[in-house]
């Protein structure tokens, strides 16, 4: 499948104007650079495990899962109560 899809896209490369070159130059750039950074993490990672500096390898926490919501406080601020619980 992924064959025919690049001789598909290479038989369409003579009809895109130059600035859709440029533009499919870009993505695929950018697509190889993702791929490269991707792969040194990996590489990294398993050097980290395979000499035993690491035991396993964590994926990071998304931000956006751990949004926390502000409540409403009453009374004094929170900065206020703790100097009144100092003295």
């Amino acid at each position: 499948m992924p064959q025919t899809i690049l001789k598909e896209i290479l038989s369409q490369l003579d009809s895109l104007e130059q600035d859709e070159l440029q533009q499919l130059n870009q993505a695929i750039q950018i697509c190889l650079n993702d791929k490269a950074q991707v792969n040194q993490i990996t590489n990294f990672h398993q050097a980290l495990l395979s000499s035993g500096l690491v035991k396993q390898i964590k994926q990071p926490v998304d931000s956006k899962q751990h949004e926390r919501k502000l409540i409403q406080a009453q009374g004094n601020p929170v900065s206020q109560t703790i100097i009144e619980e100092r003295r």
